[in-house]
C-alpha cells in the first residue's frame, strides 16, 4: 500500500459508493485517514453500511475478514487487533443506539479505549454529548437510492 500523507485538520473528504463491495473497498482506503488515535462518530440510518465500512477498515488492518465483522448492537463493543504500517494498532467498534444516556455509556468504559493506538470506531455517538466532545471527526454515511451511498468523512481541527 502506498503512504498517503495524513489529511490537514478539519478537512472533508467524500466518496460515493454503488455497492456494498465499493463501500467495503472504501472503508480499506479510509485507513490512511484515520491513522491511531482516532475516535470517530459513525453516522448514518438504519441499514445504510455503517458495519460495512468498518468491515473494510478491519480488513485493511489485517483486524479481520469481513464476514468476521458484525454489527456490535447487542454486544455494544466488538474489538479487534490489527497493524498500520507494522505498528499494532486496536480497533473498537461500538454500537450505542441502545443506550439510553451518559451513565450508561460510563459503564463502557469508553476513557480506557481511548490508547494512542486506537482507532474507535461509534455507530450512534451523535446521540451523546460526551462523545461528540472526544470525537476527533465523523463519518457520515447516506443513502443516495438503491445501493448506493454517500461516505462523507470530516477530521476535525
Amino acid at each position: 500500500m502506498s503512504n498517503v500523507a495524513p489529511p490537514a485538520a478539519g478537512r472533508t473528504h467524500e466518496f460515493t459508493t454503488k455497492s456494498g463491495a465499493d463501500t467495503v473497498e472504501v472503508g480499506r482506503k479510509l485507513v490512511r485517514l484515520l491513522a491511531p488515535p482516532q475516535l470517530m462518530i459513525l453516522r448514518g440510518d438504519l441499514g445504510t453500511g455503517k458495519t460495512t465500512l468498518v468491515k473494510g477498515i478491519a480488513q485493511a488492518l489485517d483486524a479481520a475478514e469481513p464476514d468476521e465483522v458484525t454489527s456490535p448492537t447487542f454486544s455494544l463493543i466488538h474489538e479487534y487487533d490489527g497493524e498500520l504500517d507494522g505498528k499494532p494498532v486496536k480497533l473498537f467498534h461500538l454500537d450505542v443506539y441502545r443506550l439510553e444516556g451518559e451513565r450508561q455509556l460510563e459503564s463502557l468504559g469508553l476513557d480506557e479505549l481511548l490508547t494512542p493506538d486506537a482507532l474507535v470506531l461509534v455507530e450512534w455517538g451523535e446521540k451523546f454529548k460526551s462523545i461528540r466532545k472526544k470525537a476527533t471527526g465523523e463519518i457520515a454515511i447516506t443513502a443516495m437510492g438503491g445501493d448506493a451511498r454517500r461516505i462523507t468523512v470530516t477530521l476535525k481541527d
